[in-house]
């Protein structure tokens, strides 16, 4: 199974039997705000703090996705999911009552891909036979950790993006044995993945994120491409996380320089979210939630109805915290991309 240097490719291709996706307000009025299952008007989802509001959001998110899978949380083996947050509390705080064994992640905002990688290689290797794999954020969360107090009113850079409030979820299983009786197609197969490593191109500045995660992506794509001995019209689509703007620019110019054009079809998750230039988010959408619920609401079902027969799902990630960066460290970027194909 294993495939190149970074790759696996999956004898018998696990299957996303379900997804589910919840957003705020400002990503409902964005041009795919009708492919998401509930668009939540109230940023504070009812409790008392920004954190806990992520948390509820992915406590909702987990299970509109069993339901509409007709499923329970003692059906799922396996947990894998993440956040921004310090510690990933989003999610500790958010999945414990489901009481599902987890495994806490955090790739930065390429955690959605993480966590596919992970759940469908323990699906691949008979470790469990249903997963669910899931991230969030949350724009107010995310901006007092990593950014300013929103009361600060700070002016914001034209390459800075803006962090999504959604959280995405699927549930992974194995094709074998795999039962439609109550209706419900699978929306895809995961046939391979390859796993990205750490690429620190000693970027430093914190409103740039698409800059600072735009050579990993670049560096993920080639090595897919190595390792699966595929050109970039082997895929419909090759779709990236929350590269913006600018770090769209980067991908696709380093991409043209190793030989491959992507500009045909490249989409980035971050782009397609928000209206950029109606919506004042400059260079797009970001966050773990930005790449998972465009994965769920908008692109999946385009797999299932077979719109697009085969995507690269890359989730990118910038890999700092308010600790590192103060204490003047670079930010490193990783990308883990999910080959999906329509069934």
């Amino acid at each position: 199974m294993q495939a190149g240097k970074s790759s696996v490719q999956f004898d018998k291709p696990p299957i996303v039997t379900a997804a589910a996706s919840i957003v705020g307000e400002k990503e409902g009025k964005g041009p795919i705000g009708n492919c998401f299952d509930q668009i939540e008007p109230d940023p504070m989802f009812g409790k008392k703090s920004w954190e806990e509001a992520e948390s509820e959001l992915q406590r909702r998110t987990a299970e509109v996705c069993l339901s509409k899978a007709g499923l329970t949380p003692e059906d799922i083996r396996y947990l894998f999911a993440g956040d921004l947050l310090g510690q990933i509390v989003a999610t500790s705080f958010g999945v414990g009552s489901l009481e599902i064994p987890m495994f806490g992640l955090y790739g930065a905002c390429s955690t959605m891909g993480e966590s596919m990688v992970l759940g469908s290689m323990t699906v691949g290797a008979g470790y469990a036979d249903r997963i669910m794999a899931m991230a969030s954020s949350h724009f107010a969360s995310a901006e007092r950790q990593f950014r300013f107090p929103l009361a600060y009113g700070n002016q914001r850079p034209l390459s800075s993006t803006w962090t999504v409030t959604g959280c995405g979820s699927v549930i992974i299983e194995k094709a074998d044995g795999y039962s439609m009786e109550n209706g419900n197609m699978p929306l895809a197969k995961i046939t391979g993945i390859t796993c990205g490593k750490v690429v620190d191109m000693q970027f430093r500045d914190s409103m740039n994120m698409g800059a600072a995660m735009a050579m990993a992506a670049v560096d993920t794509i080639l090595q897919n491409f190595r390792d699966f001995a595929v050109v970039p019209g082997c895929y419909d689509k090759i779709i990236t996380g929350d590269l913006g703007l600018t770090g769209r620019k980067i991908l696709c110019d380093f991409t043209e320089q190793a030989g491959y054009d992507l500009k045909g079809i490249h989409m980035d998750c971050g782009l397609r979210i928000f209206d950029c230039e109606n919506q004042d988010t400059h260079s797009g959408g970001s966050g773990c939630g930005c790449s998972a619920a465009t994965l769920c609401g908008y692109i999946l079902p385009r797999l299932q109805s077979r719109e697009w027969k085969k995507v690269l799902f890359v989730p990118t990630g910038a890999l700092l915290s308010p600790v590192s960066f103060n204490e003047g460290r670079s930010v490193p970027g990783i990308a883990h991309a999910v080959v999906l194909e329509s069934i």
